[in-house]
Protein backbone atom coordinates (compact mmCIF):
# COMPACT_ATOMS: atom_id res chain seq x y z
CA UNK A 1 0.00 0.00 0.00
CA UNK A 2 2.95 2.18 0.32
CA UNK A 3 2.72 3.60 -3.32
CA UNK A 4 -0.87 3.08 -4.40
CA UNK A 5 -1.88 6.71 -4.29
CA UNK A 6 -1.22 10.35 -4.16
CA UNK A 7 -4.06 11.21 -1.82
CA UNK A 8 -2.15 12.25 0.97
CA UNK A 9 -0.22 15.30 -0.99
CA UNK A 10 -0.48 18.53 -0.36
CA UNK A 11 -0.60 20.85 -3.11
CA UNK A 12 0.06 24.03 -1.39
CA UNK A 13 0.42 24.14 2.51
CA UNK A 14 0.08 27.71 3.29
CA UNK A 15 -3.19 26.95 1.38
CA UNK A 16 -4.15 24.10 3.29
CA UNK A 17 -3.23 25.48 6.73
CA UNK A 18 -5.55 28.88 5.90
CA UNK A 19 -8.41 25.60 5.12
CA UNK A 20 -8.21 26.77 1.44
CA UNK A 21 -7.41 23.49 0.47
CA UNK A 22 -7.68 19.76 1.14
CA UNK A 23 -10.77 17.08 1.57
CA UNK A 24 -14.11 17.66 3.45
CA UNK A 25 -16.22 20.62 4.12
CA UNK A 26 -15.13 24.33 5.11
CA UNK A 27 -15.59 23.88 8.80
CA UNK A 28 -13.43 20.23 8.54
CA UNK A 29 -11.00 21.93 6.63
CA UNK A 30 -10.94 24.89 8.80
CA UNK A 31 -10.81 22.62 12.02
CA UNK A 32 -8.05 20.47 10.66
CA UNK A 33 -6.19 23.67 9.92
CA UNK A 34 -6.07 24.51 13.13
CA UNK A 35 -4.45 21.19 14.53
CA UNK A 36 -2.02 21.22 12.08
CA UNK A 37 -0.94 24.67 12.91
CA UNK A 38 -1.10 23.76 16.50
CA UNK A 39 0.92 20.54 15.69
CA UNK A 40 3.53 22.74 13.64
CA UNK A 41 3.88 25.01 16.59
CA UNK A 42 4.59 22.35 19.37
CA UNK A 43 6.95 20.71 17.12
CA UNK A 44 9.17 23.73 16.83
CA UNK A 45 9.12 24.46 20.58
CA UNK A 46 12.39 24.10 22.15
CA UNK A 47 13.06 20.73 24.67
CA UNK A 48 10.81 22.01 27.12
CA UNK A 49 7.71 22.53 24.89
CA UNK A 50 7.18 26.03 26.35
CA UNK A 51 9.70 28.68 24.51
CA UNK A 52 10.33 29.19 21.33
CA UNK A 53 12.74 26.77 19.52
CA UNK A 54 12.88 26.43 15.65
CA UNK A 55 12.26 29.02 13.17
CA UNK A 56 9.60 28.06 10.96
CA UNK A 57 9.15 29.94 7.40
CA UNK A 58 7.19 29.22 3.85
CA UNK A 59 8.25 29.99 0.82
CA UNK A 60 6.09 31.25 -1.10
CA UNK A 61 5.65 30.53 -4.54
CA UNK A 62 6.14 33.02 -7.41
CA UNK A 63 5.27 32.86 -10.78
CA UNK A 64 9.11 32.50 -11.78
CA UNK A 65 9.32 29.17 -9.89
CA UNK A 66 8.82 26.70 -12.23
CA UNK A 67 7.42 23.15 -12.25
CA UNK A 68 10.33 21.35 -11.41
CA UNK A 69 10.86 23.10 -8.59
CA UNK A 70 13.66 25.66 -9.37
CA UNK A 71 13.28 29.34 -8.04
CA UNK A 72 14.27 31.98 -10.92
CA UNK A 73 13.86 34.50 -7.94
CA UNK A 74 14.02 35.17 -4.70
CA UNK A 75 10.35 34.83 -3.82
CA UNK A 76 8.58 35.69 -0.72
CA UNK A 77 8.48 34.33 3.20
CA UNK A 78 6.13 33.61 6.00
CA UNK A 79 6.93 32.99 9.15
CA UNK A 80 4.46 30.68 10.08
CA UNK A 81 6.61 29.68 13.90
CA UNK A 82 8.64 32.66 15.63
CA UNK A 83 11.85 30.92 16.93
CA UNK A 84 15.37 31.78 17.92
CA UNK A 85 17.35 33.72 15.45
CA UNK A 86 20.63 33.50 14.17
CA UNK A 87 22.86 35.28 16.95
CA UNK A 88 26.17 37.28 16.39
CA UNK A 89 28.96 35.82 14.59
CA UNK A 90 27.06 32.19 13.65
CA UNK A 91 27.74 31.04 9.77
CA UNK A 92 24.32 30.84 8.15
CA UNK A 93 24.32 27.23 6.57
CA UNK A 94 21.96 26.12 4.13
CA UNK A 95 20.79 22.31 3.44
CA UNK A 96 17.52 21.08 1.85
CA UNK A 97 15.90 18.12 0.80
CA UNK A 98 13.03 15.92 0.66
CA UNK A 99 13.43 14.28 3.90
CA UNK A 100 11.05 11.54 3.33
CA UNK A 101 10.81 9.10 5.40
CA UNK A 102 13.17 10.65 7.96
CA UNK A 103 15.81 8.39 9.14
CA UNK A 104 19.37 7.56 10.43
CA UNK A 105 20.62 8.58 6.81
CA UNK A 106 19.10 12.24 7.24
CA UNK A 107 19.87 12.85 11.24
CA UNK A 108 23.50 11.38 10.20
CA UNK A 109 24.09 13.72 7.55
CA UNK A 110 22.69 17.36 9.60
CA UNK A 111 25.01 15.66 12.55
CA UNK A 112 28.04 15.91 9.81
CA UNK A 113 26.86 19.27 8.09
CA UNK A 114 27.42 20.86 12.16
CA UNK A 115 30.21 18.93 13.13
CA UNK A 116 32.22 20.08 9.85
CA UNK A 117 31.47 23.80 11.30
CA UNK A 118 32.29 22.88 14.74
CA UNK A 119 36.10 21.67 13.19
CA UNK A 120 35.61 24.77 11.18
CA UNK A 121 35.13 26.89 14.45
CA UNK A 122 38.24 25.32 16.41
CA UNK A 123 40.29 26.59 13.33
CA UNK A 124 39.58 30.13 13.58
CA UNK A 125 38.90 30.52 17.35
CA UNK A 126 35.38 30.05 18.16
CA UNK A 127 35.91 28.10 21.04
CA UNK A 128 38.92 30.24 22.36
CA UNK A 129 38.53 30.82 26.06
CA UNK A 130 38.17 34.64 25.36
CA UNK A 131 35.36 34.06 22.48
CA UNK A 132 33.12 32.16 24.62
CA UNK A 133 33.74 34.81 27.23
CA UNK A 134 32.98 37.61 24.57
CA UNK A 135 29.53 35.71 23.75
CA UNK A 136 28.24 35.29 26.86
CA UNK A 137 29.16 38.97 27.83
CA UNK A 138 27.02 40.09 25.62
CA UNK A 139 23.81 39.21 27.13
CA UNK A 140 23.49 35.44 26.27
CA UNK A 141 22.98 33.27 29.22
CA UNK A 142 24.24 30.28 27.20
CA UNK A 143 26.88 29.97 24.89
CA UNK A 144 25.74 28.60 21.48
CA UNK A 145 27.07 27.19 18.56
CA UNK A 146 29.24 28.47 15.49
CA UNK A 147 26.68 27.38 13.03
CA UNK A 148 22.56 28.43 12.26
CA UNK A 149 21.74 25.61 10.16
CA UNK A 150 18.31 26.01 7.61
CA UNK A 151 17.09 23.04 6.05
CA UNK A 152 14.68 23.69 3.14
CA UNK A 153 11.59 20.89 2.74
CA UNK A 154 10.45 20.28 -0.61
CA UNK A 155 6.92 20.09 -1.67
CA UNK A 156 5.10 17.18 -2.78
CA UNK A 157 4.93 17.65 -6.28
CA UNK A 158 8.27 19.11 -6.47
CA UNK A 159 9.48 15.50 -5.06
CA UNK A 160 6.89 13.50 -7.16
CA UNK A 161 8.19 15.19 -10.37
CA UNK A 162 11.49 14.20 -10.08
CA UNK A 163 11.52 10.87 -8.46
CA UNK A 164 8.25 9.55 -9.92
CA UNK A 165 6.02 6.80 -8.89
CA UNK A 166 3.95 7.59 -5.94
CA UNK A 167 6.65 9.36 -3.80
CA UNK A 168 6.98 11.23 -1.25
CA UNK A 169 5.57 8.28 1.15
CA UNK A 170 4.88 11.51 3.29
CA UNK A 171 3.52 14.63 3.08
CA UNK A 172 5.88 18.06 3.26
CA UNK A 173 3.96 18.53 6.68
CA UNK A 174 4.84 15.14 8.18
CA UNK A 175 8.30 15.80 6.36
CA UNK A 176 8.92 19.19 8.03
CA UNK A 177 7.70 17.86 11.09
CA UNK A 178 9.96 15.52 11.26
CA UNK A 179 12.86 17.86 10.66
CA UNK A 180 11.63 19.80 13.06
CA UNK A 181 12.63 17.66 15.79
CA UNK A 182 16.00 17.10 14.84
CA UNK A 183 18.54 18.84 17.44
CA UNK A 184 21.25 19.49 14.55
CA UNK A 185 18.37 21.97 12.55
CA UNK A 186 17.44 25.51 13.80
CA UNK A 187 15.37 27.45 10.97
CA UNK A 188 12.92 25.08 8.59
CA UNK A 189 12.16 26.53 4.94
CA UNK A 190 8.76 24.51 4.24
CA UNK A 191 8.34 24.66 -0.15
CA UNK A 192 11.81 24.93 -0.49
CA UNK A 193 12.76 24.93 -4.43
CA UNK A 194 15.17 21.82 -5.62
CA UNK A 195 16.88 23.91 -7.29
CA UNK A 196 18.34 26.78 -4.68
CA UNK A 197 19.20 29.55 -7.09
CA UNK A 198 21.67 32.61 -6.84
CA UNK A 199 18.78 34.51 -6.40
CA UNK A 200 17.20 32.66 -3.76
CA UNK A 201 19.97 31.46 -1.60
CA UNK A 202 20.80 35.66 -2.01
CA UNK A 203 16.83 36.35 -0.65
CA UNK A 204 16.56 34.05 2.37
CA UNK A 205 15.21 35.78 5.29
CA UNK A 206 19.33 35.47 6.89
CA UNK A 207 20.89 36.76 4.11
CA UNK A 208 22.60 34.80 1.49
CA UNK A 209 24.46 31.81 3.50
CA UNK A 210 28.06 30.81 4.60
CA UNK A 211 27.58 27.48 3.53
CA UNK A 212 25.35 25.30 1.15
CA UNK A 213 25.50 21.56 2.13
CA UNK A 214 24.89 18.30 -0.07
CA UNK A 215 25.15 15.10 1.12
CA UNK A 216 25.93 11.55 -0.66
CA UNK A 217 22.95 10.87 -2.79
CA UNK A 218 22.39 6.88 -3.66
CA UNK A 219 18.10 6.70 -4.16
CA UNK A 220 17.72 9.92 -6.52
CA UNK A 221 20.83 9.74 -8.99
CA UNK A 222 20.83 13.10 -11.47
CA UNK A 223 22.26 13.86 -14.80
CA UNK A 224 23.01 17.24 -13.68
CA UNK A 225 23.93 19.61 -10.67
CA UNK A 226 21.34 21.93 -9.25
CA UNK A 227 23.83 23.09 -6.64
CA UNK A 228 25.49 25.05 -9.74
CA UNK A 229 24.77 28.66 -8.76
CA UNK A 230 26.33 27.88 -4.76
CA UNK A 231 28.93 26.48 -6.18
CA UNK A 232 29.29 29.41 -8.45
CA UNK A 233 28.96 31.65 -5.06
CA UNK A 234 31.48 29.74 -3.79
CA UNK A 235 30.06 28.08 -0.97
CA UNK A 236 29.24 24.49 -1.65
CA UNK A 237 30.47 22.16 0.64
CA UNK A 238 29.91 18.18 0.49
CA UNK A 239 29.59 15.68 2.66
CA UNK A 240 30.81 12.66 2.58
CA UNK A 241 30.15 9.04 2.53
CA UNK A 242 29.08 7.58 6.30
CA UNK A 243 27.67 4.60 7.63
CA UNK A 244 23.92 5.23 7.12
CA UNK A 245 24.17 6.62 3.77
CA UNK A 246 22.66 3.67 1.68
CA UNK A 247 19.39 4.58 4.62
CA UNK A 248 16.96 6.43 2.55
CA UNK A 249 13.17 6.35 1.84
CA UNK A 250 13.87 4.09 -1.70
CA UNK A 251 16.25 1.31 0.43
CA UNK A 252 13.20 1.77 3.29
CA UNK A 253 10.45 0.76 0.77
CA UNK A 254 12.52 -1.88 -0.89
CA UNK A 255 13.00 -3.42 2.30
CA UNK A 256 9.66 -3.63 3.44
CA UNK A 257 8.89 -5.02 -0.36
CA UNK A 258 11.37 -7.72 0.02
CA UNK A 259 9.80 -8.92 3.67
CA UNK A 260 6.48 -8.82 2.32
CA UNK A 261 7.39 -11.05 -0.34
CA UNK A 262 9.40 -13.58 1.47
CA UNK A 263 6.09 -13.42 4.29
CA UNK A 264 3.72 -14.22 1.16
CA UNK A 265 6.20 -17.20 -0.25
CA UNK A 266 6.28 -18.19 3.34
CA UNK A 267 2.39 -18.14 3.90
CA UNK A 268 2.16 -20.22 0.62
CA UNK A 269 4.22 -23.02 1.80
CA UNK A 270 2.71 -22.99 4.88
CA UNK A 271 -0.50 -23.41 2.99
CA UNK A 272 1.10 -26.12 0.89
CA UNK A 273 2.27 -27.75 3.63
CA UNK A 274 -1.25 -28.15 5.15
CA UNK A 275 -2.80 -28.83 2.33
CA UNK A 276 -0.37 -31.85 2.46
CA UNK A 277 -0.76 -32.37 5.90
CA UNK A 278 -4.81 -32.79 5.67
CA UNK A 279 -4.61 -34.85 2.43
CA UNK A 280 -2.65 -37.70 4.76
CA UNK A 281 -5.48 -36.77 7.86
CA UNK A 282 -8.17 -37.12 5.56
CA UNK A 283 -6.40 -40.80 3.93
CA UNK A 284 -5.63 -42.26 7.52
CA UNK A 285 -9.39 -41.87 8.29
CA UNK A 286 -10.66 -43.13 5.01
CA UNK A 287 -8.04 -45.95 5.82
CA UNK A 288 -9.62 -45.98 9.82
CA UNK A 289 -13.14 -46.26 8.62
CA UNK A 290 -12.48 -48.84 5.90
CA UNK A 291 -10.56 -51.15 8.01
CA UNK A 292 -13.47 -50.68 10.67
CA UNK A 293 -15.94 -51.38 8.38
CA UNK A 294 -14.14 -54.34 7.12
CA UNK A 295 -13.73 -55.89 10.97
CA UNK A 296 -17.58 -55.06 10.96
CA UNK A 297 -18.36 -57.59 8.20
CA UNK A 298 -15.81 -59.99 9.13
CA UNK A 299 -18.03 -60.00 12.48
CA UNK A 300 -21.37 -60.17 10.72
CA UNK A 301 -20.28 -62.86 8.18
Amino acid sequence: MLLCTKNHFIRSLTKTLAGEEGPGSVEERANLARERGQRIQDYASDETGRQPGVLVLACTESRSVTRNGAALDAGSYTIMVEGIRPKPGQRIVYVDGGFDLFSSGHIEFLRQVVKAEEALGRQTGWYAPSAVQKRCASGNDNDYGPAYVVAGVHDDEVINYWKGVNYPIMNVLERGLCVLQCRYVNSVIFSAPFIPSKAFLKGLPFGAPNAVYHGPTAFMPLTYDPYVAARDMGIYQEIGNHSFQDVNAGEIVQRILQSRQMYEERQKKKGEKAAGEEAVRLRERMEEEAAALANERALHG
